[in-house]
Parts: structure tokens; C-alpha cells; sequence
């Protein structure tokens, strides 16, 4: 949901119009727009580096994890820990979208946790895969825009627990 729906639910809930202090979220968020649009962009075409960056960063720091009996053993498991760091990711240019963790929160996160324990998922393995992917996609861009997606990585991170 977008600051712009979140207030206007807000208000209606309420039965009131927008405050003043609503409407200059509105703006701020409508003027950072072509950055958040662009960051999408640049993510979405960096996106197989990004997950085989980050994949191969996984599996130097874990090798148990594509070792026989590990999580990403073979062909197919290893296709599947790179498919879900694919889905990470792109819940991150959502929430980069949107300007708002909520896609994070209503897409990705729940139930994630306990669906990893029922398969025996290490939960920090997988937390790990995104933090790799927070820097190597964090090491291509700007100082700023860094910081603004970033802010996404670390967020899910945290939801990950």
C-alpha cells in the first residue's frame, strides 16, 4: 500500500479530509517518485548479478549448504535458494515502488519463517543471502540512493526473525 492509500484509508477511517502534514508526505513522496522509479529500474536490470553475486557469496561462506544433505544440494535446490533470493529481491523493488516496507510485510514475510523451519531452512542462511544482496546491490550505486534501498534490505532482514 502506498503512502498515498495509507493516508487516505487513514482520513476515511477517520471521516476527515488530509491534514496538512499528510499532504506534504503526499508531496514529498510524488516528488521523489523518478528517483524511487529509477532505483527500481537499476535493480530490476542488475537483477542476475545481483542473485548470482550474492549466490555464490552464499555458498563460499556456507559450502555445507550445497554439500551433500545441505539445503541448496543439487541441481534443483540450488535453482530453488537462487529462485527465492530472486523473490527477495524483487519484494525489494516493490517496497522501493511503493516507498513503503508494506509489500514486504504483505507479500513476503508472512508465514516465511515458519514455512523455512518446517523445511529445515536455516533461517540465518537465508538472511545472509540478503545481506549479500543488500551489498553487492548497495556497492552499485550512490552513497544516497544506498541508503534509501538499504533501508528495504535491512527491514527484511529484521521481518526475517
Amino acid at each position: 500500500m502506498s503512502i498515498i492509500t495509507k493516508m487516505i484509508v487513514n482520513a476515511d477511517a477517520e471521516v476527515r479530509y488530509p491534514s496538512l502534514g499528510e499532504l506534504d508526505q503526499i508531496k514529498l513522496f510524488i516528488s521523489s517518485s523518478e528517483r524511487r522509479l529509477r532505483l527500481v529500474q537499476a535493480l530490476t536490470l542488475s537483477r542476475d548479478r545481483i542473485i548470482k553475486q550474492a549466490g555464490n557469496q552464499l555458498f563460499q561462506r556456507r559450502p555445507s549448504l550445497v554439500s551433500p544433505g545441505g539445503n541448496a544440494y543439487g541441481e534443483e535446490m540450488t535453482a530453488t535458494c537462487l529462485r527465492d533470493m530472486d523473490y527477495y529481491l524483487r519484494l525489494i523493488t516493490y517496497s522501493v515502488a511503493a516507498g513503503d516496507t508494506t509489500p514486504i510485510q504483505e507479500i513476503g514475510i508472512v508465514g516465511v519463517s515458519q514455512m523455512y523451519r518446517s523445511l529445515g531452512t536455516p533461517i540465518d542462511a537465508v538472511a545472509e543471502s540478503v545481506r549479500a544482496m543488500k551489498n553487492i546491490t548497495t556497492s552499485m550505486l550512490s552513497a544516497e540512493d544506498a541508503s534509501v534501498v538499504g533501508t528495504y534490505f535491512d527491514y527484511l532482514i529484521s521481518a526475517l526473525y
